[in-house]
């Protein structure tokens, strides 16, 4: 996300990169009235959703990677709690109304400062109809997911992890990033 280039309490253009004082990390700097432009990362929610043994998959239909499939997930908005984003995602995404089970991955991209909040969740309704963001939804079993066609490393290694937990009868919550590429798993 590109940096602002006016002062979003003053309309000044000059702005500057500093660390104020107290601050541990550079910030956007108004020299005009002193405001400070935090930028944060972006949360990213979203859910692995199972019906009769089978996983529901959204097939990209906006760039990046259009026509890749990954779970139903989004950026979080102002004034939504982390289930409620997940939720509207998935509705928005696939038209299927859905209930969260359990947390189940958090995950860092500090890369691109984005947060990803996985939640365990079961279908309620499949409407058939879903948003412009979708080209199609699809709920696969393990064995016909299209593995190679997964949209991003991370929620293809949620998902497997996931598949084979399922298996087992075994859940935890995984915390990790793709910096260090360490897992924590929590029971």
């Amino acid at each position: 996300m590109p940096a602002p280039r006016f002062c979003p309490a003053c309309g000044s253009a000059n702005l500057a990169r500093r660390t104020p004082a107290g601050d541990t990390h550079q910030r956007l700097l108004c020299d005009a009235c002193g405001y400070v432009h935090y930028e944060n990362p972006r949360v990213i929610t979203g859910c692995i959703i199972e019906r009769d043994g089978r996983y529901l998959l959204c097939q990209r239909g906006i760039p990046p990677r259009v026509g890749t499939w990954t779970l139903p997930a989004g950026f979080m908005e102002n004034g939504e709690t982390t289930e409620q984003a997940a939720l509207r995602e998935v509705w928005e995404e696939s038209g299927v109304r859905a209930e969260i089970l359990s947390p189940y991955s958090i995950f860092s991209v500090p890369t691109i400062s984005e947060v990803y909040i996985i939640f365990r969740a079961i279908a309620l309704e499949e409407t058939g109809q879903y948003g412009p963001e979708t080209l199609d939804y699809r709920f696969f079993a393990a064995d016909e997911i299209p593995w190679d066609a997964i949209y991003y490393p991370a929620i293809r290694q949620i998902l497997e992890r996931y598949i084979a937990e399922r298996r087992a009868g075994v859940y935890g919550i995984y915390m990790g990033n793709d910096d260090s590429g360490t897992i924590h798993f929590i029971r």
